[in-house]
């Protein structure tokens, strides 16, 4: 080797590509987002749960609690979205029906809800599914 080869050219850190997150960061960024939204935190939730999404896409846990996120922060059309994706894969999923009632509820639309409760109810009977059955009426 002599010492007239040029030395390679470094890439500068600004041009250099980011690692992208490893399965352990989606996990903790997973947690962190449960932590704000039980924080009253919606909106930091939705935005740590949004790159857990775009790398799981499929993870239907992180769907459901970005869902609940979007509800707490009254983004009903996001929130129902990702409740009815939930149910797509998930169709005996009884607190995505419930949860996707009260959606409707909020949004004013009580025939969907009335569905979506009592399909809920029927799926597990638990009081609060029951009673927003409403199924003596």
């Amino acid at each position: 080797m002599s010492d007239t080869t040029p030395p390679l050219p470094q890439p500068s850190p600004s041009s250099s590509p980011s690692p992208s997150p490893s399965p352990e960061t989606h996990v903790i960024d997973y947690r962190a987002a449960e932590q704000l939204l039980a924080a009253r935190d919606p909106r930091g939730a939705v935005k740590l749960l949004d790159s857990v999404i775009a790398a799981h896409p499929e993870n239907t846990a992180a769907r459901l609690l970005r869902a609940r996120a979007f509800f707490a922060a009254a983004q009903l059309r996001p929130a129902e979205l990702e409740f009815q994706i939930v149910l797509e894969r998930e169709p005996d999923n009884a607190f995505a029906h419930f949860a996707l009632a009260r959606t409707h509820e909020r949004a004013g639309r009580p025939e969907q809800a009335r569905k979506h409760f009592r399909l809920a109810a029927a799926l597990d009977p638990q009081p609060d599914y029951l009673a927003a059955a409403r199924f003596e009426n």
